[in-house]
């Protein structure tokens, strides 16, 4: 019996939990919606970070309230794109052992 797997979203779901979709049709509507949130976040966080790192580098004081804005924004923008990046992983093939390489990645080795 084959099961199927799920797709984390990219947004919440009601109060706050993760939602989720069946991964089984990835050209589905919802599947591009979510496709298309993912790119959104990513770029506001480029955007957001891009910002941040503007402020950071005049070397003029930042006021206390212009630094609770950002790092709201930040801290909104690395929840989000964490989201991403951990429904991308769970979508990763698993690895095959019988494929791998014998011996384990070291240090300088690709």
């Amino acid at each position: 019996m084959e099961t199927t797997r799920l797709r984390l979203l990219p947004w919440p779901g009601p109060d706050g939990k993760c939602a989720y979709t069946p991964d089984n049709f990835p050209d589905s509507r919802i599947a591009r919606l979510a496709d298309r949130v993912a790119a959104e976040q990513i770029a506001t966080a480029e955007a957001v970070l891009s910002l941040a790192q503007g402020m950071l580098d005049t070397g003029l004081r930042i006021e206390p309230d212009e630094c609770g804005y950002l790092l709201k924004r930040l801290t909104e923008c690395l929840r989000d794109v964490l989201r991403v990046a951990e429904s991308r992983g769970g979508r990763l093939p698993a690895p095959n052992p019988l494929e791998a390489d014998a011996e384990p990645l070291r240090e300088g080795r690709s």
